[in-house]
């Protein structure tokens, strides 16, 4: 029997991670040596505090029933926190839960848009900013991002009908994968291009604790009018190594986030009630090693990026998030084929920049997710392998 799939569904392509373990799957089966850096999955561990707050709140048999909702007590840390990390008042009735920024944003367009209504996301940008509205109907108009910009939107540049026509904006700092931090001024000129357009903004927020060079993570909300345009999404899955919890939150403009409340209360029961109880015990709890975290991360950006630029590879350090964002050597003009040759070569796997977009050409992504020790083996395995 021979089925007929939606064209939606068609459309999208086997996710690069996939491709990408099955080519490792191979090499391990071949006995070789793998050295994996393409899935941004932390190596650190989540704090003690903690798991014993999920250990603890699963033995009791009530918690195992349908959540329904977000606890009282969650949606006043996430409150509290905010005042005290980013400066931001926001009321309980503005904060929703999600199942992960990647859910989230993959259902938010279903709130948001109609069929054929203009979406605007990054260009190279997260898949799912693009994927989630195009799953709604939406019509995506990519933005560009450029090194020479330091890979920040230049509105200007941004047609005038297609600013008219879009719905919302997917917007991303510190930016996965291109690693750059915005400064004050984008997000000023953000708000007021939206406004002036009445343009929605999400911004994905899930690097504001991994900052380098002595800055500091902000959150779109701090910014005077963010509230008024747009909803920001904070993530507890890199900031307190929770990723297979999956649990995130959105917050900002009232009527956007009891819209998509609406929408999701149609496709879920609410999370797991223990996984509640550690969100609550993560914001509530001492943030030391948060802070200690970034800086192990930025010891590795300097290790791998230095380390790449000694051996000949002129890799620029991130300015923030756990990865680095890497001009290909000269002599390979695809950046699939360069991901490739490394991996045969040397073990090494890496993202290539085309996974991103079609602006990601030149580039591949890199995620710190091993130790120095590691790092410092890697880079002398590729300075023997002499594939640059």
């Amino acid at each position: 029997m021979e089925f007929q799939f939606s064209k939606r569904s068609e459309a999208i392509e086997e996710g690069i991670f996939t491709v990408l373990n099955h080519k490792r799957a191979e090499l391990l089966a071949r006995g070789r040596e793998v050295y994996n850096f393409s899935v941004g999955t932390p190596d650190f561990k989540p704090q003690p505090h903690i798991m014993e707050a999920l250990m603890e709140a699963a033995k009791d048999t009530e918690n195992y029933k349908y959540a329904l909702a977000d606890k009282p007590e969650l949606l006043e840390a996430v409150k509290s926190f905010y005042h005290s990390r980013f400066g931001v008042e926001v009321e309980t009735d503005e904060i929703m839960s999600l199942y992960g920024s990647q859910e989230g944003m993959a259902h938010v367009a279903m709130a948001l848009c109609d069929e054929g209504d203009v979406v605007l996301a990054p260009n190279p940008g997260y898949p799912v900013f693009a994927v989630g509205p195009e799953l709604c109907g939406a019509k995506i108009v990519t933005y560009p991002l450029y090194a020479e910009n330091n890979f920040l939107p230049v509105f200007e540049d941004i047609p005038e009908k297609t600013a008219q026509a879009a719905k919302f904006m997917v917007v991303s700092y510190p930016a996965n994968p291109v690693c750059s931090v915005a400064d004050d001024g984008f997000y000023e000129r953000l708000i007021a291009f939206a406004k002036k357009y009445e343009i929605i903004i999400l911004h994905d927020n899930a690097y504001s604790d991994i900052v380098y060079h002595g800055k500091e993570g902000k959150s779109f909300l701090s910014y005077p009018g963010a509230k008024d345009v747009g909803i920001e999404f904070y993530s507890l899955s890199k900031s307190y190594n929770m990723t297979g919890m999956r649990i995130s939150f959105a917050l900002g403009n009232k009527s956007v986030i009891t819209q998509f409340k609406k929408v999701r209360s149609q496709i879920d029961y609410g999370i797991f009630l223990p996984i509640q109880i550690a969100a609550i015990a993560a914001l509530k709890g001492p943030q030391d090693a948060v802070k200690e975290q970034c800086r192990k991360y930025e010891e590795r950006n300097k290790a791998l990026c230095g380390g790449l630029r000694k051996i000949g590879w002129n890799v620029p350090d991130s300015q923030g998030t756990m990865f680095v964002w890497a001009p290909i050597p000269e002599k390979y003009k695809s950046c699939e084929q360069f991901a490739l040759d490394l991996m045969e070569e040397t073990g090494v796997i890496v993202v290539p920049g085309t996974a991103f977009g079609d602006l990601g050409e030149g580039y591949v992504r890199m995620a710190l997710v091993h130790d120095i020790p590691v790092i410092e083996k890697v880079v002398n395995i590729i300075k023997e392998s002499h594939i640059l």
